[in-house]
């Protein structure tokens, strides 16, 4: 999901998230698993490194904490640009050249300036969101038998779903996702249009769930 500043073609945010841990996401439903793994979840942070149709590569820092705090350290293409989102306030804090530096711009989560052009959202960007949208074309649509795999050295469950015909352009028709298998957290999500081709994909395989963050890190 790529956000646009178009004033300074800066920002690329890639808003996908994360889960997390003291149940199991071995159940027969494995995205019901993940589902309570994500409840279950307090915080959690990842790089999150996708590739869009185009091979245009993006690494994202991405750091969680409920009820839904957000902080995005952009690593490539804008290195140093970060991006707070306080539930508290529902506003959006920016800083395109890094903490510290002018300008800091203080927006809504739907300002211009964060406009996405598949209508994500930085206010609703966690792997919860994630989840409950692929669940969503499951139920719509069909899903292949869950399979054991493997994936950057972890046990996984892959998953295939594809939704109903008729899906409006620009929309997510198929999601191929792994999905670890202790903790049911994306190690990595494929997603592809109803004409077949790939929309993004999203590596997400380093995340550190239930993060100890400093007292200040979501409001500095």
């Amino acid at each position: 999901m790529a956000w646009r500043w178009p004033a300074l073609a800066l920002l690329t945010l890639l808003p996908l998230t994360a889960m997390a841990a003291p149940q199991t996401a071995t159940q027969t439903d494995p995205l019901a698993a993940a589902a309570a793994c994500f409840e279950a979840l307090h915080g959690y942070q990842v790089t999150l490194r996708s590739t869009d149709a185009t091979g245009v590569r993006e690494v994202i820092r991405y750091s969680f904490r409920k009820p839904g705090w957000v902080r995005m350290e952009f690593e490539q293409p804008h290195r140093g640009a970060v991006l707070v989102y306080a539930p508290d306030t529902g506003r959006v804090r920016l800083w395109p050249f890094g903490l510290g530096h002018w300008p800091r711009l203080d927006l809504a989560p739907d300002h211009a300036l964060l406009r996405n052009p598949r209508g994500h959202r930085v206010d609703r960007s966690d792997v919860g969101v994630l989840l409950a949208d692929m669940r969503r074309l499951s139920e719509r649509g069909s899903s292949a038998p869950p399979a054991d795999t493997e994936l950057a050295g972890q046990a996984a469950t892959l998953l295939d779903i594809t939704g109903p015909a008729g899906e409006p352009a620009g929309a997510v028709h198929r999601y191929r996702a792994w999905l670890a298998r202790d903790s049911g957290f994306p190690l990595r999500v494929d997603s592809f249009g109803a004409d077949g081709g790939l929309i993004e994909s999203v590596d997400m395989s380093d995340a550190r769930l239930d993060v100890a963050f400093p007292e200040r890190f979501f409001s500095p």
